[in-house]
């Protein structure tokens, strides 16, 4: 290589790099949109409204939520996909996505391929909860009247894919009963007919249901870590009847591949201050949501590896799109 074609290559690398530092720092100059791929009132809404103002609050402009629910979150993930990789187009995503990868093999994008991660944002357990009408009041009990009722007893999800659906699938299998599922285009109305009586049962996020439980509208029976949750001691866990049983839903947040590496640290680094404010944490403990924390090479791994466990569940569950 000659001496000028060396100049050259050291001016195109140092033009790119000074560009790339330009973009960082300007950024975000104009309103950047969170793609919620869920209903609005669940989980994924609500802290991807809470992270979009405490962002906001951090980079001065505004970080505007768009929910665009339906088919398991792949409507909305696709739209996602499809956007400008520029910064201006996050995605608001969930161990569904994950579960997709293998649960819907013919999607219109790959989780992997298509996207890349910025950031963890926290996790919950979930609580199975049935309606008051139903005659049980602990998980055996549960059990006991599912096996009397082969596929008699329906459970609600926010659709396919979502952790409530799994964690009804894998509930099924390792209890060894059988249940119908009944999907919806999101949470809110799943939750809204297990509380109606439409349906009987339902496994939702603790920080959601735990206060419909309080009120009586529901009858919560067990959660679902593998530990007693520290905003609910008192209530046992689906392991304690069913061993090893454990199901979470945790949420972070995704951009579209391509995006500018320094807009995705840039993110990471105020995603993780916002996550680990000792305020935050208080406030999400008394929720029973636990911060997530993690580098961008961090959460790649995390990403591939619950993409692997999903996998297997799948398989074993036998779990199919509705």
């Amino acid at each position: 290589m000659t001496n000028l074609s060396k100049l050259m290559k050291f001016t195109a690398l140092a033009l790119a790099w000074g560009c790339g530092l330009v973009h960082a720092q300007s950024y975000p100059n104009r309103p950047v949109k969170i793609v919620v791929p869920f209903a609005a009132g669940g989980p994924a809404d609500n802290y991807a409204r809470f992270m979009a103002l405490r962002l906001g609050e951090e980079l001065k402009q505004s970080f505007v939520i768009d929910n665009k629910p339906g088919a398991g979150s792949i409507i909305g993930t696709e739209f996602a996909a499809k956007s400008p990789a520029d910064g201006y187009t996050l995605l608001m995503m969930s161990n569904t996505q994950t579960v997709n990868e293998s649960l819907v093999p013919n999607k219109p994008f790959a989780l992997m391929k298509d996207f890349v991660g910025i950031a963890p944002v926290n996790y919950s357990n979930l609580l199975l909860v049935v309606h008051p009408s139903v005659p049980v009041k602990s998980v055996a009990e549960l059990v006991a009247l599912a096996k009397s009722k082969p596929g008699k007893l329906n459970y609600a999800s926010s659709g396919n894919g979502t952790p409530y659906h799994m964690a009804g699938e894998l509930f099924k299998y390792m209890a060894g009963i059988d249940m119908t599922h009944v999907p919806y285009k999101g949470s809110s109305g799943a939750r809204t007919d297990t509380v109606g009586g439409q349906v009987d049962l339902m496994f939702d996020a603790e920080t959601t249901m735990a206060v419909m439980s309080r009120e009586g509208k529901v009858r919560a029976l067990a959660g679902t870590g593998l530990a007693r949750s520290t905003n609910l001691p008192d209530m046992p866990t689906v392991a304690e009847t069913v061993p090893k049983y454990e199901a979470t839903i945790w949420l972070g947040l995704m951009a579209p591949k391509g995006t500018p590496a320094e807009v995705v640290n840039k993110l990471n680094a105020e995603v993780r201050k916002i996550v680990n404010n000792p305020d935050v944490k208080a406030a999400w403990a008394k929720q029973g949501a636990v911060p997530m924390s993690m580098t961008v090479s961090e959460f790649d791994q995390y990403l591939n590896a619950d993409i692997a466990k999903w996998a297997n569940i799948v398989k074993i569950s036998g779990a199919k799109p509705d």
